[in-house]
């Protein structure tokens, strides 16, 4: 149904399946089967999760509300056993920024690497802070996507929505530099439909790898490398797109955002940055 009825994101997919097997582990310990779990069993479940961080235990709440709304909706059960559940109200934190001297620090520091492996992160770099672009989509890029110098991207995102995205020169040039070197990558003499191919199962490069190039990326630029992760080049993209003056819609249209409230996060960035700015630079604050 999530994936039929909603285009549920692969990622999500996951964590409620992974959400779900754990409850469903919890219940056979007990002898009783996941789809035939009443409150009291569910809310003793919640009460011995006492080590998740509650985003984790606000996911799972949401999984088995989902789950048991389903059952009831397909007539597997009668009562719904989570529909008194609430959901904990969740701060949401501001996202960690790069600034533009350290994109430009982390950039510099990939085009050392004159080989293969260094055009690469060169052009993965370049993409996601030009882009804005989720890893997941980008190592997902099929390779006719980024044939005959694009000037954009058409992206298929969350929820099967497509977005075009427009490429800047410096991205559109690491492109060019990787594609010439790509086929350095292929294991085989067989041709790969991805961009960024990789000897793995799944074909392509996967995220993970990715977010450790980054790390290691970011030790060689002298920066902190728990301060670095690809949907921090996500952040960096549309906060410093608002610093010069992009309008709020445009940035929400490239980040590929369902609400445009999503998108306002930045803007408490931006706001958050500034009172920094006259809290430690006003004449008169320093006077005090």
């Amino acid at each position: 149904m999530l994936v039929a009825e909603r285009g549920t994101a692969p990622l999500t997919l996951a964590a409620y399946r992974s959400d779900l097997s754990d409850l469903a582990l919890f219940l056979a310990a007990r002898g009783l089967r996941l789809e035939a779990a009443d409150a009291a069993i569910l809310h003793a479940y919640l009460a011995s999760a006492t080590e998740l961080a509650p985003r984790t235990l606000a996911r799972r709440i949401s999984a088995m509300r989902q789950f048991y709304k389903f059952l009831v909706i397909d007539g597997i059960r009668r009562d719904d056993p989570a529909a008194g559940f609430e959901t904990p109200g969740l701060g949401r934190p501001l996202p960690k920024i790069l600034s533009e001297n350290e994109v430009a620090g982390l950039i510099a520091a990939a085009r050392v690497g004159t080989e293969s492996k260094g055009v690469r992160l060169v052009c993965l770099v370049e993409l996601l802070y030009a882009t804005g672009l989720r890893i997941s989509e980008l190592v997902t890029l099929p390779l006719a996507a980024a044939q005959r110098d694009p000037r954009f991207l058409v992206i298929t995102g969350k929820g099967g929505r497509e977005r075009v995205v427009p490429l800047s020169e410096p991205s559109r040039a690491a492109l060019a530099a990787y594609l010439t070197c790509r086929d350095r990558f292929l294991t085989s003499s067989r041709p790969s439909r991805w961009l960024f191919p990789s000897p793995g199962r799944v074909g392509h490069l996967t995220r993970q790898r990715a977010g450790q190039l980054l790390k290691g990326l970011a030790v060689k630029a002298g920066l902190d490398p728990d301060r670095l992760s690809p949907h921090v080049l996500r952040h960096a993209f549309a906060s410093h797109l608002l610093d010069h003056g992009a309008d709020l819609r445009s940035v929400q249209q490239m980040l590929g955002h369902a609400d445009i409230a999503t998108t306002q996060i930045y803007t408490h960035v931006l706001n958050d940055r500034l009172r920094k700015l006259v809290e430690t630079a006003h004449p008169l604050v320093r006077r005090k």
